[in-house]
């Protein structure tokens, strides 16, 4: 009976599987996505930031990840994120079907969210990559790769900041000067 019980729950979940397209979630596989994630001074995330992977639909962002931490065991590991084990599920898109996605990074600690960061937080480039996966009939396909995903730098005050404040120091050097 145990066997049985055993036997259907496998089959259970391997058909839950089907209809519900994957994806490697890694910014970085050789050869194919290299997209870092820096702060202003050059050095990784790091230690402290977190990542996680979104699902666009609609204008509705879908987290389709719990939020995940970059590798620390070296300086240059600190620009990429640890893996979850395995391909991320997107529930609501088929095999062979496109899919946008975004990977949403943060300043903060585990448990904290993007919506809720106070410190630095951005976004790499939206992609629509082929989703991977089995599907109801045909052969598997590979998981999908971040392909076309750009780097980023955290923290860097937006063009408009930077002018206004550009204006405000020359006002007050024009100021002084009188």
């Amino acid at each position: 009976m145990k066997k049985l019980l055993i036997t259907l729950a496998a089959v259970l979940v391997s058909a839950s599987t089907f209809g519900q397209g994957t994806i490697l979630f890694n910014n970085r596989v050789t050869g194919q996505v290299d997209a870092p994630v820096s702060r202003p001074d050059g050095t990784g995330a790091g230690a402290g930031y977190n990542a996680q992977l979104f699902l666009i639909s609609g204008g509705t962002y879908t987290a389709l990840t719990p939020a995940t931490t970059f590798r620390t065991t070296s300086a240059a590991a600190a620009f990429y994120v640890v893996q979850p084990p395995g391909p991320v599920i997107v529930p609501t898109v088929a095999p062979g079907q496109q899919a946008t996605i975004v990977m949403r990074v943060w300043e903060g600690a585990v448990g904290s969210s993007y919506d809720t960061a106070i410190g630095c937080r951005g976004q790499l480039n939206p992609i629509t990559i082929t989703l991977g996966g089995v599907p109801a009939q045909g052969a598997p396909i590979q998981d999908a790769v971040l392909t076309g995903m750009q780097g980023i730098m955290l923290c860097v005050p937006e063009p408009s900041a930077m002018a206004l404040g550009l204006l405000g120091a020359a006002g007050l050097l024009y100021r002084r000067r009188k």
